[in-house]
């Protein structure tokens, strides 16, 4: 007998009871790279400039696996939503499999370019320096990114997102406390009365790349102990299915490179509009537009755990044939997302100054920059506070979508608005509207967010994921295990 799906307060306590452990992942990881950034920023403005830009090319790399990644969430939750678990170890598997690889065949790869890439920014020896260090230290750690992203996302896709909750908050400590100690080292900060490690050496921001690996190594191994162990293994076969599976890492890379292309194109533009474009201002505006990205990070985070739970909603629901529910969740799901960025919106408005302040007023930074990183920060937090409620509605939509499998679609509006807005828009205002100095680039940033999440409402109101199907029908999961079979009877007799 079917069990009909929740409605009503009861619906929104299943959207909620999925959406609170991914919403406290995002904020616990967002908050340790405020507070690491924070740390970072007591260095003075340039290393928090070289963290950032550091920070936000290496993830423009890594964001190509990460797309894949999430294809994980979407076929494991229609696999497990149509009955049919012995699919769910083949993409959970997958994951894995193109997270190494990945790993050995782009991320080192492009590790190698780092001082050409930084080079061409024409920004002083020493913050290019910080820059390449940082980014390097984490490209060479990325192969426990990539694991743990694919295993968060196969936890997802079952829905089990507190397994990745417990990991994120356990990584999360270690990489804090590393932090602290591998930045300041015996010194400490003296200035604000906190003593250092002994015998530990003060590495700055190279320090700060350090302890983000291992702290993101521990949130790895924990779901990696877990899909590995006992309990999945009876539920799902997980052991069994270890072996490279080409038809599946296929149909992750079949609609992951759209999502990939997407997640790259975003990051890679932004990192254009704040390296380049920010850039151009001089590094007292770099660390002033890093200061009022982390605080649009706190906002939207959230927002993401939303969208992650959606796509194992929608995937879910879609899996079974229930695409009515599918809908009603999502609509469940935005409400929420819009309310709390919404207030975040306000916050930035009200409260702009003092948050700008904490990242300025740092134990080596000279008043005067500070005062002037306040002024600028400020102005763009009041950008930023006029499109958090449109950002919310593109993140979440965009999960939706990715959970019925609707991922071109959304990657080539991505592609267009992101190179024609956030570039295009932003360079036509540095070079036509110098007066607006480092906001120029901001507006044009606010209008792509504003574009994207109507077009984002645009598609999913339209209504065409609704006849999206990504599994294998039973007739051809039932040929593709026929060739295997022979495959190995043929293997068996050659030997």
């Amino acid at each position: 007998m079917t069990v009909a799906p929740p409605t009503g307060a009861a619906a929104v306590r299943e959207v909620w009871g999925l959406a609170w452990p991914t919403v406290l992942t995002m904020v616990s990881y967002t908050v340790m790279q405020f507070v690491d950034a924070v740390m970072v920023a007591q260095l003075g403005p340039v290393e928090l400039a070289a963290q950032g830009n550091g920070g936000v090319w290496s993830w423009s790399v890594v964001a190509i696996v990460i797309g894949v990644m999430g294809l994980v969430n979407t076929f494991v939750s229609q696999a497990l939503g149509a009955g049919r678990p012995h699919e769910v170890a083949r993409y959970g598997w997958a994951g894995l499999w193109v997270a190494v690889l990945s790993w050995v065949a782009l991320l080192l790869p492009f590790s190698l370019t780092l001082p050409w890439l930084f080079g061409l920014m024409g920004h002083g020896e020493r913050i290019t320096e910080l820059e390449v260090g940082y980014a390097s230290i984490l490209l060479w750690g990325g192969v426990v990114v990539t694991v743990g992203k694919a295993l968060n996302n196969f936890f997802f896709g079952i829905q089990r997102p507190r397994v990745v909750t417990v990991a994120a908050l356990a990584g999360n400590a270690v990489n804090l406390l590393l932090n602290y100690a591998l930045i300041f080292g015996a010194d400490g900060l003296p200035q604000l009365g906190l003593p250092g490690v002994p015998g530990m050496p003060a590495l700055g921001v190279a320090g700060a790349a350090v302890a983000t690996v291992a702290g993101t190594a521990v949130e790895a191994v924990i779901p990696l102990a877990i899909f590995l162990g006992p309990a999945m293994d009876r539920r799902f076969g997980i052991r069994a299915a270890w072996c490279f599976d080409a038809a599946a890492v296929r149909d992750l890379l079949r609609l992951g490179i759209p999502a990939s292309m997407q997640n790259v194109s975003e990051l890679v533009t932004w990192a254009i509009f704040m390296s380049v474009l920010v850039g151009q201002f001089g590094e007292v505006a770099l660390g002033a537009g890093w200061a009022s990205l982390r605080y649009m990070h706190l906002s939207f985070m959230p927002a993401v755990g939303f969208s992650i739970a959606v796509t194992s909603l929608v995937g879910r629901y879609m899996g079974a044939g229930r695409p009515d529910v599918a809908e009603a969740r999502v609509r469940t799901a935005l409400w929420m997302a819009m309310a709390y960025m919404g207030a975040c919106g306000a916050g930035m408005l009200v409260f702009r100054e003092p948050m700008v302040a904490l990242f300025a007023n740092g134990a080596n930074t000279d008043p005067e920059v500070a005062a002037e990183v306040v002024r600028i920060g400020a102005s763009m937090l009041v950008a930023a506070a006029l499109f958090q409620v449109f950002d919310a509605m593109g993140i979440v939509l965009l999960g939706a979508l990715r959970g019925a499998g609707d991922t071109l679609w959304p990657s080539v509006v991505t592609v267009a608005l992101s190179w024609s807005i956030i570039v295009g828009g932003g360079w036509a205002l540095v070079a036509w509207a110098p007066s607006l100095g480092p906001l120029g680039p901001w507006l044009a940033a606010g209008g792509y967010i504003v574009l994207f999440g109507g077009l984002m409402l645009v598609r999913w109101r339209g209504g065409s994921w609704r006849s999206m199907r990504i599994l294998e029908t039973p007739e051809q999961e039932h040929a593709r295990e026929a060739a295997h079979a022979a495959a190995r009877a043929s293997t068996a007799e050659g030997g």
